[in-house]
């Protein structure tokens, strides 16, 4: 109900000293004013999406990057000094699933928007995107949100719907920022929520509304990585509290000797969880969908697998262990895939489920007959908006757990597997975690990104996803900007979209992985990160997979253009043939080498 949006929490005493903590800012975000430094025009990463991204975004495809500096910085001359600040009405929305570390972003924004200007106005919607449409809102106060600094959950405002994205949501909100008066409007969530922030942006432009759309990505999936984006807000919470309690299952699988845990992960279609999870508990195995789909592997190979590690470790007599799986992985199984696209398509087309198995091809039908009933019924449910599986009603630990029995069995009939007899106890660790009090690194970032947010409306941008770089070092050495949303899409079934990213399975972090899986498998080094720390020796700690990768792109980016200065400054009119040919020939070998890397990129096959 609206009337329980905002309302006085009952706090703990750690919830209590936690809401006193006062997050950090950057050096550039610190004092009354900033300057902002703009880069060239971006571009998308795919260069043949460009032409059809840039048709259906000309208002804002190709806007350049921003970057925040402080105002006392004078090394970019060209850098603007943004000294104005009037009065600001601006809407803030939940409209991606809860992420530890959300209401954090909405106390961030409030604080710089009143710090600037004490008369600014900053409106909660309630419900979520649903509460846009209605125009139900919920002004921000210094005492509404005392009860919610360093809160987990989104509870202030609520959340309902994760999109805006039909002509009529679009005008409905379109609708809404028009009658509020709104100058921004701030929409918190992953992929799905900031793609629908960037066609919104585009229709504000052309509707000449004067309402500034900005994203902030806030996703426990991890997903929302590209270039600009290092992390999101929830990601390091989610791992920490799900490390913490994989951690204890490990412990508790030594002491008894006797079970196999099964442990799927939250964490959509990519396995980002379920990788960090593992280098911080460090499990007996661990089976990420980008592997199974990059190598084509079927159920009966994974399943194959699987008894495979449970027979080797059952001839050093252990006779339990720890698997873990992301919840994305059923989709990632390219027979299940083509399963479930075949059983969405029936769906849509209004076919009963109870008729379902009578309608599918011969091959899915033989499929779907040789899964066991319960899954049978979780593949029936109507497809969530994106036409994904509700991967978290799928109990994809249970199937493996129940297909590796009947394996194990056979090999016991067969005398292959003379092992104690196999027990598998299954667990779901999604909603577990979601609510969490935020970590002290998912508190600074979302505190840093609310202020970000309020900075992108200052410079009148449009279309722009506030981001910090350098997140794994100390945070007085983040650098602060603003990314236009545009650059980050994609072409994919002829939708430009943010796409999910994936486990790099040449990245850093899965080579980590790859280097400790015999170890893992075979001498239970399990490892307990403890519960969240907030203060002390652990309350710094990053995430690995954040912490190992080389991510400083828009670093990169600068000492390029510092190079191509240095270049100009050196090849003038005048300059000596010598150090003309040099350039010459040192550029132009470049340029092939650029040109040819660019032709011969290619997408990765969707599925």
């Amino acid at each position: 109900m609206d009337s329980d949006y905002g309302v006085h929490r009952e706090l703990s005493h750690l919830q209590n000293i936690r809401s006193l903590y006062q997050p950090e800012l950057p050096p550039s975000l610190q004092g009354t004013n900033v300057r902002v430094e703009f880069g060239d025009a971006t571009t998308v990463a795919d260069p043949s999406d460009a032409p059809s991204i840039s048709h259906l975004f000309p208002n804002t495809y190709g806007q350049p990057f921003a970057h925040f500096l402080r105002a006392t910085s004078d090394k970019i001359p060209d850098a603007q000094l943004i000294t104005q600040h009037p009065v600001l009405r601006v809407g803030i929305v939940f409209s991606g699933r809860q992420s530890p570390g959300g209401h954090n972003v909405i106390w961030g924004l409030h604080n710089a928007l009143k710090s600037h200007n004490p008369s600014s106005v900053l409106l909660g919607f309630l419900g979520g995107s649903e509460g846009l449409f209605a125009q139900k809102t919920l002004e921000i106060t210094d005492e509404i949100l005392s009860t919610y600094k360093n809160q987990g959950g989104y509870d202030l405002l609520g959340r309902t719907k994760d999109q805006i994205r039909t002509e009529e949501q679009v005008n409905a909100a379109l609708a809404a920022s028009i009658s509020l008066e709104l100058d921004g409007l701030v929409i918190i969530g992953g992929v799905t929520s900031n793609t629908d922030a960037a066609h919104l942006a585009e229709k504000f432009a052309v509707a000449k509304c004067p309402t500034k759309v900005v994203g902030v990505p806030v996703t426990l999936n991890g997903d929302l990585k590209n270039p600009f984006v290092e992390a999101n807000v929830g990601f390091d919470t989610i791992c920490k509290v799900n490390s913490q309690l994989i951690s204890n299952v490990c412990i508790d699988a030594l002491s008894a000797e006797k079970y196999y845990y099964f442990i799927r992960l939250m964490g959509r279609k990519a396995s980002h969880v379920a990788l960090e999870c593992a280098l911080q508990s460090h499990p007996n195995m661990v089976i990420l969908g980008e592997e199974v789909a990059a190598s084509k592997l079927t159920l009966s190979d994974i399943t194959k697998q699987i008894c495979d590690a449970i027979q080797i470790r059952a001839e050093q007599d252990k006779h339990h262990g720890v698997i873990l799986l992301p919840e994305g992985l059923i989709e990632s199984i390219p027979e299940v895939y083509a399963l479930l696209k075949e059983i969405h398509s029936l769906l849509r087309e209004g076919v009963a489920s109870d008729n379902m198995s009578s309608k599918l091809s011969p091959w899915a039908f033989a499929l779907f007959e040789f899964l066991p009933p319960f899954i049978r019924k979780q593949l029936l449910l109507y497809p969530e908006s994106d036409d994904s599986a509700q991967l978290s009603q799928i109990e994809t630990e249970k199937l493996l757990a129940y297909l590796a029995e009947v394996e194990i069995n056979k090999r016991v009939k067969l005398g292959t597997y003379t092992g104690k007899k196999f027990n598998a106890i299954c667990h779901f660790f999604g909603y577990q975690a979601r609510g969490s009090l935020p970590s002290k690194f998912d508190c600074d970032y979302a505190y840093v990104l609310g202020h970000i947010g309020y900075h992108i409306l200052a410079a009148g941008l449009n279309g722009y996803l506030a981001t910090v770089t350098n997140l794994k070092n100390p945070v007085n050495n983040w650098q602060c900007g603003a990314a236009p949303i545009s650059a980050m899409l994609s072409v994919k079934h002829w939708k430009p979209a943010i796409h999910p990213a994936t486990v790099n399975l040449r990245g850093k972090a899965y080579e980590l992985l790859k280097q400790n899986v015999a170890s893992f498998l075979l001498d239970d080094i399990y490892r307990s990160p403890g519960p969240l720390q907030f203060e002390g020796p652990g309350a710094d700690a990053k995430a690995i997979t954040l912490s190992v990768e080389d991510q400083d792109y828009i670093g990169r980016i600068k000492k390029l253009q510092e190079y191509i200065e240095q270049v100009r400054s050196i090849v003038k009119p005048g300059c000596p043939q010598e150090i003309l040919k040099a350039a010459l020939s040192a550029l132009g070998s470049v340029t092939e080498v650029l040109t040819a890397i660019t032709a011969s990129s290619t997408k990765l096959p969707s599925h």
